[in-house]
C-alpha cells in the first residue's frame, strides 16, 4: 500500500504527506452557496478518479501529488477564481480527500483546544477557555460518518450500529470521542481534545498561572523522590496535561509502562512501554481492559507504572502496585476535591468484585497514595491546582489529610479574569523524608508562607 491510500481511506504515513499553504478558516469568507458546494463536489470526485487511475497504473508505491491533481482539475473547472479563493478551495478538497473535512483548519489552528461536532451543521470550539461556534460544517451526516470512520480506522477501532460509541486518538495524541444514530439522535458527533505538537513544560503552566514556583519545585521533587501521586479534578481540568508534565521528571534510567484506554501521553524518556486498552470485536470478544493492562504491566518489570485515569476495578491493582514496589506511580481520577478523591477510590475498589470492609479499603489508599494534586477549571476558562494535599494516616476509619498548598480565591480583575494568590499552608509534609531518602531535593522554605522566616 503506498503512503496514501485508495478513495480517502486513513492514510499509513501521514507525516509524509507535504501540506501545501492554505488560509485558516477564520482569515477566508465562508463561501456556502450551492453553486461554490457544487463546484467543490466535482472537483472532489473528479481527483478521486484521477488517483485511482494513475494507482491502477502501476504508482502505488510512488509519490503521488494529490495537490497538484487538485490545481490541475479546477484549472480545467474554467471557472473564475482569485488566486484567494482557488488556494482555499484546493486546500478544503485536499482536506477531504486526505484528512478530516472542514475539521482540518480547526486541528491546524494552534488556538483551538476543543473540537466539538454536535451535528453536520453545528461546530463549537474552546480558544482561550471560552465557547465559541465556528464557521465551518460538514456536507451531511454522511460526511461526519466519514470523517468519524478515517479517525477510528486508523487505530484498529470501529464505530457502526453495534457499536456506536468510541474513543479514538489521532495521530498527535489528541483524544477523540464519537457517538453515532441511534444514540446520538441528531446526527453523529464528534467531541476532539487537541495536545499541542510541543508538549508543555513546567515553565508553561507557570506562566499560564497554573500553579506558583514552590508548588512546581515541591512537585518536581515528590516525581523523582517516588512518591506515589494522584492527579485529580473534572472533566477538561487539565489532569492529562499535568500528567504529562510530572511524567517529565522520571529520570531516563527508570521503565516506565504507561497504560491508557487511548495513548494520550507524550513521554520523551527512552525507556517506555505504552500499552492501549482494545474494545471487544464484532462477536463481543478480545476485549482488553485496563485491568487486564495494570496485571500484566507487573510482570514487564516497570520501575514506575502511569495509568492515564482509573476508572473502575482496576484500581485495586493500582493501588496494588503501589504497595508492592512501585514506587513513583501516577494517575488520574475524576474528582470534585481532594477529599472527594478518597470516596471515589474507595467506590471503584468495590467495583473489582471484591468484597473488602471499607477500613481495609481506606487502610491500602493511605498506604499506597502520597500526595493528591486536584485541579479545578474556573468560569473564565483558567485552570489552576487548587490543592496540594497529603495522606497523613487514618484516624479510626477516617483517612486524615492535610493541605501543602492551596489557592486562594479573591474574586475577579477588571477582565473578568479569576483573581487570587497560591499559598502554602505553613506544614511540612511528612512525604519530605521519602523525597530525600530516594535523593530528592527538597527546601523547607518553600513549606513557609509569605513573611515567614526560618
Amino acid at each position: 500500500m503506498s503512503w496514501v491510500s485508495r478513495l480517502g481511506q486513513p492514510r499509513e504515513a501521514e507525516s509524509s504527506i507535504p501540506k501545501a499553504a492554505y488560509v485558516p478558516y477564520q482569515e477566508a469568507a465562508a463561501r456556502t452557496d450551492k453553486n461554490y458546494d457544487h463546484l467543490k463536489q466535482e472537483i472532489h470526485e473528479e481527483v478521486i478518479r484521477e488517483y485511482n487511475d494513475r494507482f491502477a497504473d502501476g504508482s502505488e508505491g510512488k509519490y503521488i501529488d494529490v495537490m497538484d491533481i487538485i490545481h490541475q482539475a479546477i484549472e480545467r473547472q474554467e471557472e473564475s477564481l482569485t488566486r484567494l479563493e482557488e488556494s482555499k478551495l484546493a486546500q478544503e478538497v485536499y482536506d477531504d480527500v486526505m484528512g478530516l473535512g472542514p475539521l482540518e483548519p480547526l486541528l491546524r489552528d494552534d488556538t483551538v483546544s476543543e473540537i466539538m461536532v454536535n451535528s453536520a451543521k453545528q461546530i463549537y470550539i474552546e480558544r482561550g477557555g471560552k465557547l465559541l461556534q465556528a464557521e465551518a460544517v460538514f456536507r451531511d451526516d454522511v460526511h461526519v460518518m466519514k470523517v468519524i470512520n478515517r479517525i477510528v480506522s486508523s487505530v484498529g477501532r470501529r464505530c457502526d450500529e453495534a457499536t456506536p460509541m468510541v474513543d479514538a486518538r489521532l495521530s498527535d495524541g489528541s483524544r477523540v470521542n464519537a457517538v453515532i444514530p441511534p444514540i446520538a439522535l441528531k446526527g453523529p458527533s464528534i467531541t476532539i481534545r487537541k495536545f499541542s505538537s510541543t508538549p508543555l513544560l513546567m515553565g508553561d503552566l507557570i506562566g499560564y498561572g497554573s500553579l506558583s514556583s514552590k508548588m512546581a519545585s515541591f512537585l518536581e521533587a515528590a516525581v523523582r523522590g517516588r512518591c506515589n501521586i494522584i492527579v485529580s479534578g473534572g472533566t477538561g481540568s487539565g489532569k492529562t496535561t499535568l500528567l504529562n508534565v510530572l511524567s517529565g521528571y522520571i529520570p531516563d534510567s527508570e521503565r516506565i509502562v504507561t497504560i491508557e484506554d487511548a495513548a494520550e501521553l507524550q513521554l520523551k524518556q527512552d525507556h517506555v512501554v505504552t500499552l492501549e486498552g482494545r474494545p471487544s470485536n464484532i462477536e463481543g470478544k478480545g476485549i482488553v481492559s485496563i485491568r487486564d493492562l495494570v496485571k500484566n504491566s507487573l510482570r514487564m518489570r516497570p520501575d514506575r507504572v502511569i495509568v492515564g485515569e482509573v476508572r473502575s476495578g482496576e484500581t485495586l491493582d493500582m493501588l496494588q502496585a503501589m504497595n508492592t514496589g512501585h514506587d513513583g506511580s501516577l494517575t488520574t481520577v475524576h474528582a470534585n476535591s481532594a477529599r472527594d478523591v478518597i470516596s471515589r477510590l474507595e467506590t471503584m475498589v468495590l467495583m473489582s468484585g471484591m468484597e473488602l470492609p471499607a477500613k481495609a479499603i481506606r487502610e491500602q489508599i493511605t498506604s499506597a497514595i502520597d500526595l493528591i494534586v486536584h485541579q479545578t477549571r474556573f468560569r473564565d476558562g483558567s485552570r489552576k491546582i487548587i490543592n496540594i494535599s497529603e495522606l497523613v494516616g487514618m484516624e479510626g476509619d477516617t483517612v486524615t489529610m492535610q493541605d501543602i498548598f492551596t489557592y486562594r480565591q479573591a474574586g475577579t480583575d477588571g477582565n473578568g479574569r479569576v483573581a487570587g494568590k497560591f499559598e502554602p499552608t505553613g506544614i511540612h509534609p511528612k512525604v519530605i523524608d521519602k523525597i530525600r531518602d530516594n535523593g530528592g531535593y527538597c527546601r523547607d522554605d518553600w513549606f513557609l508562607p509569605e513573611g515567614r522566616q526560618e
